[in-house]
Formats: C-alpha cells, structure tokens, sequence
C-alpha cells in the first residue's frame, strides 16, 4: 500500500470519529467539460450535480479561478444576499436570490432558468457569476454558474444541490449565506492531494448529515 493511501485511510478515519467542523466544497474543472451547451443555440441548462450538505455561515464554495477564469470570473467574490428587486445591477458577481417564484403561482416551476431571468432583469452590466435559488419543484437551493448573469439566455451549470436545506426551513435559510461562504482560489493542489481534501469536505458533510438524522 502506497504512503499516500495509508495516509488517506488515516484522515479518513480521522474525520469519522471528529466532531462535525467547517467543509470546504471546491469547484477546479471547467463547468461545461464534456458538454455542449457553449455551442448550442439558445439557453442551455446542464445538470447532473451532486448532492451534498452546506451550512450557510459555516461551510465554504470555493471556485479555482482556472477553471472559471477564462470566462471571466474572479478575482472577487462580489456578493448580494436579497430579494431580486433589491439586488444591486451592478458589482455583483455571486447571488443569494431570496425571491421564491417568478409569477405568483407556486404550482407552476421555478427552476435556474427562471431564477436566472429575474437576476437578468435586474443587472445593467454583463457579469459570469454564481447564484444560489430555491428550486420549488425539488424544495432545496441549488448553487449555479451562470456564462452572464446580466443576460438571460446564458448558458446554467449546476453546481450542487442543498439536501440539507429542504422546505420552509430551507427557504427561511437562505438569509444565512454570507460572503464568508464563497472565495476564489488561485493555486490548486496536486492531483492525490485534491483527491484527499475531496474527499475529506464531502465526508465531513456526509457525516454531518448522518449525525443530523440522528
């Protein structure tokens, strides 16, 4: 067995019998990889995102600038927690939208292409960025990236769905996320190392979710 595979099993074991901390989910590939949806007319939305569990005000997004960069995102996290007539239209970049549905019906869907058009509407300047809604046909949030929050027929990735945050509870959650729970990082680790902090930041929020049923 290799060091680094001792060294991993060690962690591991290390974070199951650990008290629940702070996870740290990185996104470092690029977020249409393998899709194509960038060369697709008209607005595309690709799924296929993971589930996990977030803490708002204890975990953090992080988003490897060489992956999101070439589409212009970063250097800063530019952040607006609010509902969508009281985002600002310009200097924003990453988005709690705490509006729940765009047409006053809730038996209809509100999905990131809907929560999308309402950011866009309400930006003035062309900005790639990152938005977290509440999707009321799963009722949980979903972290998204968005090619331009200023236009809306931007291509959507999502990023990860909230399993921990369903329902009203969720919903009333929303208001927790702060800029604290976002960054842009620079350098990324070598291949086994991100494998290991992977693994670890998902394992933390497994067992956190665990204990939560409890």
């Amino acid at each position: 067995m290799s060091r680094f595979a001792v060294f991993a099993i060690a962690a591991l074991l290390f974070l199951s019998s650990a008290p629940a901390s702070a996870a740290t989910i990185t996104f470092f590939t690029d977020p249409f990889a393998g899709s194509t949806a960038l060369t697709t007319p008209g607005r595309q939305v690709v799924a296929g995102e993971p589930s996990i569990a977030f803490i708002p005000g204890v975990d953090q997004f992080q988003f490897d600038l060489a992956a999101f960069g070439p589409y212009g995102v970063g250097p800063n996290i530019l952040f607006a927690n609010d509902v969508v007539g009281n985002i600002p239209g310009t200097n924003v970049n990453t988005i709690v939208l705490r509006t729940f549905d765009d047409d006053a019906n809730l038996a209809t869907p509100f999905g990131a292409g809907n929560a999308a058009s309402l950011i866009a509407g309400q930006l003035t300047t062309p900005t790639p960025g990152f938005f977290i809604y509440f999707n009321q046909g799963l009722g949980l949030p979903r972290l998204v990236f968005s090619t331009n929050l200023d236009d809306n027929t931007a291509d959507l990735k999502i990023l990860a769905r909230m399993t921990n945050l369903t329902g009203p509870g969720g919903q009333a959650a929303m208001e927790n996320f702060t800029a604290a729970n976002f960054a842009t990082i620079t350098t990324v680790p070598e291949p086994s190392s991100m494998l290991l902090l992977t693994s670890g930041g998902a394992l933390l929020a497994f067992l956190r979710h665990r204990r939560g049923k409890a």
